[in-house]
């Protein structure tokens, strides 16, 4: 039924569709305004105008500079009203050359004129249409040249058609993608007009049409941009900065949608370093506003970008985040939006949880107690939205920062299981860091979950991101594997130096990133601890684990890395047999006299605790071990520190590993 009613659609049109291909131009003229009116509130009628291939003719119609102006006009608005139908007409606009056709117009016509606003309008309903076609539009508009730029800009701020001027703002905010754009549209004097939009005139707030795009245009310019946030703060219109325009759109009195963008602009502006924490604007400006509108009277798209942009704004600072857990019962209002049913909300509640519980222990306690919360966690992190399980992990990672709760409500709660569902599935590399992030935490020594993740195969999905190309995946994988390393029963730690592999573990610590070598280093360390598991891992890894150690030594690494790999010796040099391997590898014993002498005060140290655990007396072989290390000069060099002042905080260590000696002078 549905073909026959296009076809009848299609045939009833016929007759002045074939006009618009008459060389009359009132005949043309007389088509468009029928077909103009006929696609009007009907996304059947502009999916058939599309399906009939007459898009090209009206962009041919449009773009003829000889043709009657107002047929020019009426093909642009026909193309407009097209481009405000479904997803799939806008992307047989964008592929038949429709943004094109509609910068070339804007180019070369006043944007005053009707013409230039009937392809404003246009251009806007296309790049609302997500994701927005900027590859569609020509290099010079899409690096949009100083002239173009300019020329954009200016018309933003003159008086004229306030639906022009909109559109502008509108499709600039949407352009504006990253920090080139930024810059280009900061340098045209974009902070200028947008001023001048947000400015009130007498005692009348600016409209909503005119405030709306600009407050979205500052926003996109601002985010993480120092420089053009710098900007911003110090462009006036009047008497009054930007983020006093801003301040003033915040209050009660404004409407919704104004207010919200005007909190989302000062926390962009304060996160890119031009506003402190402290100030006021941020203060009793952006965060009380930003918790009025989680509250749950207000509507739940205002509500959702409240609670996101809230969560961006107290990410980093622990003085907001201990405000905002105290403002307009927030965490209230927070557990609510989590039983919202858009994936938008859920996501934006989530994030806000996860800002709020950071830092502060008191703050996780007050949002781990909030009713059922966990419970939504649990369910978010199996939510079918992929933004609404990232949010949820991301929740999850800042209250597994809590000892209690690790112990008590997460064990209540088995989070483990849909976290480790959620990795095993092949997730994106965002998901996959937090989530491993998250690892990290609960395999800690005190954390109950560690046993059944175990048993779930935590060891080889952490082994394998210690081989990813990322390096905040490889650095959670080796930081995780340590974590769980440290008191750990011997099975456990052959099993992940089996798992792990020698060569991959050289590989790590020849890594780029100097944190995921320490961690590697910090892995070693956690595998040979407690005498019995040193002499047992000894036996079976020696040549590798002193290849590593003498690879570190050797190498131009930094001073708090050199630590790591002494002190890795000093645990060997505890074991019973272990100490054997260090004896008999005079590279190394060299290695410990030269560190003993250096002028890093951790080095010394570090190589103190490996001298001292060597010549300890009672112990098998101690007599021929300290000859030994006599010999090669590690006696002369502990009484040589003994005597430098700048190891004065030395003394007593130093004093107890001479003591060993049996020659003691």
């Amino acid at each position: 039924m549905q073909q026959l009613t296009i076809f009848m659609d299609i045939e009833s049109s016929r007759s002045y569709i074939d006009e618009l291909y008459s060389a009359d131009e009132t005949k043309i003229l007389e088509a468009l305004i029928a077909l103009k009116n006929s696609v009007i509130g009907s996304n059947r009628q502009k999916s058939s105008v599309i399906q009939q291939g007459i898009v090209p003719r009206l962009l041919q119609l449009m773009s003829e500079q000889n043709w009657d102006p107002n047929i020019r006009l009426e093909a642009t608005i026909t193309i407009g009203s097209l481009a405000k139908g479904t997803s799939d007409n806008v992307t047989a606009l964008v592929e038949q050359g429709a943004a094109v056709a509609l910068v070339e117009i804007l180019k070369d016509v006043p944007i005053g004129t009707k013409l230039a606003e009937a392809s404003l309008c246009a251009l806007r309903s296309i790049f609302l249409n997500p994701p927005a076609p900027i590859s569609a539009l020509p290099s010079e508009m899409r690096l949009l040249s100083r002239l173009t730029l300019k020329k954009f800009v200016t018309e933003i701020a003159r008086e004229g058609s306030p639906t022009a001027r909109a559109c502008v703002v509108r499709i600039l905010s949407i352009w504006c993608g990253g920090p080139i754009e930024q810059e280009a549209l900061c340098a045209a004097g974009a902070c200028n007009a947008i001023a001048a939009l947000l400015a009130p005139k007498g005692t009348s707030p600016p409209p909503l049409a005119r405030a709306l795009p600009a407050l979205d245009l500052l926003a996109a310019m601002c985010f993480e941009n120092a420089n053009v946030s710098q900007v911003a703060l110090n462009t006036r219109y009047g008497d009054k900065t930007i983020p006093e325009l801003l301040t003033l759109l915040v209050s009660r009195d404004k409407p919704l949608p104004v207010a919200m963008g005007a909190a989302r602009c000062l926390t962009f502006i304060h996160r890119a370093g031009a506003i402190p924490a402290d100030d006021s604007r941020v203060v009793f400006g952006a965060l009380p506003c930003l918790a009025r509108l989680c509250t749950k009277d207000m509507p739940e798209d205002i509500r959702a970008t409240a609670a996101e942009t809230l969560a961006y704004l107290a990410e980093v600072d622990t003085s907001l985040q201990r405000l905002a857990a105290i403002s307009n019962h927030l965490m209230t209002s927070l557990a609510d939006i989590v039983n919202c049913p858009s994936p938008a909300a859920k996501q934006g509640a989530f994030k806000c949880f996860a800002s709020l519980g950071a830092n502060a222990e008191d703050i996780r306690k007050r949002i781990i107690e909030t009713h059922g919360l966990m419970v939504h966690v649990v369910n978010g992190m199996n939510n079918p939205e992929p933004s609404v399980r990232l949010a949820a992990v991301r929740c999850l990672h800042s209250l597994s920062r809590s000892v209690q709760q690790l112990r008590t409500t997460f064990q209540d709660h088995s989070v483990w299981r849909p976290l480790m569902q959620l990795l095993s599935e092949s997730p994106g590399t965002e998901l996959l860091t937090v989530g491993s992030s998250t690892l990290c935490n609960l395999l800690l020594e005190f954390s109950p979950a560690k046993e059944p993740m175990l048993d779930q195969g935590v060891v080889e999905m952490l082994c394998n991101l210690t081989k990813r190309p990322e390096a905040a995946l490889r650095l959670n994988g080796i930081w995780a594997l340590m974590n769980m390393a440290f008191q750990a029963e011997q099975k456990v730690k052959q099993r992940i130096l089996s798992c792990l592999g020698t060569e991959q573990m050289f590989r790590l610590l020849g890594d780029s990133d100097t944190r995921v070598i320490m961690k590697t280093l910090g892995l070693l360390r956690n595998l040979l601890s407690t005498r019995q598991h040193i002499d047992a891992i000894m036996s079976e890894f020696s040549s590798q684990v002193m290849q590593a150690v003498i690879v570190v030594l050797e190498g131009s690494y930094p001073a708090e890395v050199k630590e790591q790999a002494l002190c890795i010796l000093g645990n060997i040099g505890d074991g019973e047999k272990a100490k054997d391997f260090i004896m008999a590898n005079e590279d190394v014993l060299r290695k410990l006299v030269d560190y003993l002498a250096h002028p890093e005060s951790k080095l010394q140290e570090a190589a103190l605790f490996v001298a001292g655990n060597l010549v300890w007396k009672g112990e098998a072989g101690c007599a021929a071990r300290q000859a030994r290390l006599a010999e090669l000069g590690v006696l002369r060099a502990l009484k040589l520190l003994r005597q430098r002042p700048d190891a004065a905080h030395l003394h007593d260590k130093v004093k107890t590993a001479l003591a060993q000696f049996n020659e003691l002078t």
